[in-house]
């Protein structure tokens, strides 16, 4: 199970309307970086002379994490590649869909078919059991209050602020607070360095869409 990037999808969605609080692009980018941070934090991937690197090839029992662990490899058999390269790249809405597929098979979410204008068809994913995500929240609520965060609460905080949903998703959360872990004192030295830079490359990615964004 992907973890973190599931934790993304459940606090970016709206429980009552499905419908996410930010852009499917900045989304998207979060999600990509969600199964890098997870590789990381499983000591598979690390950033090296600034390119990202597998440094335990063993899969890890995650169909998409797998998935992307051998893209790695195999990439990095052609070119070293950088962490930005890997969020770009990996930034999808097929992944996002997948992931949000797989939360309504297990009665997380519901997969609700519409049309827009009554014409274009669209999804929404209204909450289900909404027990996963009050838990959730009370973890992440806590650390923003103060409490020391592990490691994934950590990542999903940090990757939050990075893609602008820290703030939507906890509009009371202190701000400071929220750059405070963010900037990922928690992790361990070995780990860090993976996560900073992933975690920068999805806000430089959101940043630059945004402008572009703007100037069309």
């Amino acid at each position: 199970m992907s973890a973190i990037a599931e934790d993304v999808l459940l606090l970016a969605y709206r429980e009552d309307k499905g419908t996410p609080l930010i852009s499917a692009g900045e989304l998207d980018l979060a999600l990509a970086g969600a199964l890098l941070a997870e590789l990381a934090i499983a000591d598979r991937i690390a950033v090296q002379d600034k390119t990202l690197v597998v440094v335990n090839p063993a899969p890890v029992g995650d169909a998409e994490l797998d998935a992307v662990l051998a893209r790695i490899v195999t990439e990095n058999q052609k070119k070293p590649r950088k962490p930005s390269w890997f969020v770009s790249k990996l930034s999808s809405d097929k992944l996002r869909k997948r992931l949000l597929a797989g939360l309504a098979e297990r009665g997380i979410l519901s997969e609700q078919q519409r049309k827009l204008l009554g014409i274009f068809p669209t999804k929404r994913y209204p909450e289900l059991d909404g027990s996963v995500e009050r838990d959730l929240r009370q973890r992440v609520q806590s650390v923003l209050a103060g409490a020391d965060p592990d490691e994934r609460i950590g990542v999903l905080i940090a990757l939050m602020h990075a893609c602008k949903l820290a703030r939507k998703a906890f509009p009371e959360a202190d701000k400071e607070r929220i750059k405070e872990v963010a900037a990922g004192a928690w992790a361990a030295d070995a780990v860090r360095a993976t996560i900073e830079a992933v975690n920068a490359a999805v806000m430089a990615a959101v940043i630059a869409a945004a402008v572009a964004g703007g100037a069309g």
